[in-house]
């Protein structure tokens, strides 16, 4: 089968090659690859920048698939040949990614795709709705009659976030850039915008000074520090960038609860894979009730064109999920 191949962070480039097409083992399915989603972090594992997700070279990288299953392992019973299916999958630990023709992946990583969702925008989803479903739900267990704030609001995490904590019930705020406020209201949220208004003022406007029940951030650094500002007394404060150093001060004099999210555990441990099949599931049943619906950047890319959808993540001119198809 035709994949791509990192050998090296130096040169951060892929290599063009054939390999030997994989047989699924008693518990995997083979998945003919149609699409894989591109993330901040497939970028920063090929040029040696995410070391926490233990990158093994040469690989094959890519962490989010959609497709079609092939041939099932003789354990695996929830799916079959010919079944549309998504996950993340690989392209971190060693296991294989999705930039390739097909993979044999671990049947609990996977879901069928919604019925009303084409693979290219299957395969913008899972990565990214793992982690705001970890966070919001999981963790902080948002529910109706919270406030929400949502700080990168507009990304590939945050406009999941922006789904989730509405089908859930809550009343949704998120900052953006101004240029992407029309999204973020059409996605179910107040927007807010993060470059002329200060989280004091974000709070007063928006809380008369109380806070926010539940504050994800999907950006860190100083945002993490604005979370640990915005949240109420006995909130909850997500992050899926909790690195560095920050003070916990804010936070605990508000008696506030902090939880950090590392949506790769489970392919890097093994442990809690059924977890993320189960989070698809959900997922796939809110797109088929027109509850969730990703948002895809327009442009094409295939795996001839990889490096560039890299390059378009890693500068930050996506529109919230960028797809290499296959």
């Amino acid at each position: 089968m035709r994949a791509l191949i990192v050998d090296d962070f130096q040169t951060a480039s892929f290599r063009n090659a054939e390999i030997p097409r994989p047989e699924p083992d008693d518990n995997q399915v083979l998945v003919r690859i149609k699409a894989s989603g591109v993330n901040p972090l497939d970028s920063k594992i090929r040029t040696g920048k995410a070391p926490h997700a233990k990158p093994v070279l040469p690989a094959v990288l890519g962490t989010d698939l959609a497709g079609i299953v092939e041939a099932v392992g003789r354990n695996v019973t929830a799916f079959q040949v010919g079944d549309h299916v998504y996950g993340l999958t690989g392209g971190v630990g060693g296991l294989q990614g999705s930039l390739a023709e097909f993979a044999a992946v671990d049947a609990d990583l996977l879901a069928k795709a919604p019925a009303n969702l084409t693979l290219r925008e299957a395969a913008a989803l899972p990565l990214v709705f793992l982690t705001a479903w970890e966070g919001l739900v999981d963790r902080a267990n948002v529910h109706q009659g919270q406030t929400v704030l949502v700080l990168g609001g507009a990304g590939g995490v945050g406009h999941v976030a922006v789904q989730i904590a509405k089908a859930r019930g809550a009343t949704v705020f998120a900052t953006a850039s101004a240029a992407k406020h029309d999204l973020v209201q059409q996605l179910g949220a107040v927007p807010i915008d993060y470059r002329t208004t200060a989280i004091e003022q974000i709070v007063q406007q928006f809380t008369a000074g109380q806070g926010f029940d539940v504050v994800y951030d999907t950006v860190g650094s100083a945002t993490l520090d604005d979370a640990f500002q915005a949240v109420c007394r006995y909130g909850h404060v997500v992050s899926s960038y909790g690195w560095g150093a920050h003070s916990l001060m804010p936070l605990s004099r508000k008696g506030a609860t902090y939880s950090g999210v590392f949506v790769l555990l489970p392919l890097l441990t093994g442990m809690g894979r059924a977890h993320h099949g189960e989070i698809l599931r959900q997922a796939t049943q809110w797109v088929d009730a027109n509850l969730l619906r990703p948002v895809v950047d327009p442009r094409q890319f295939t795996l001839d064109t990889a490096l560039a959808a890299h390059e378009a993540a890693e500068q930050g001119t996506a529109i919230s999920k960028i797809v290499i198809d296959l």
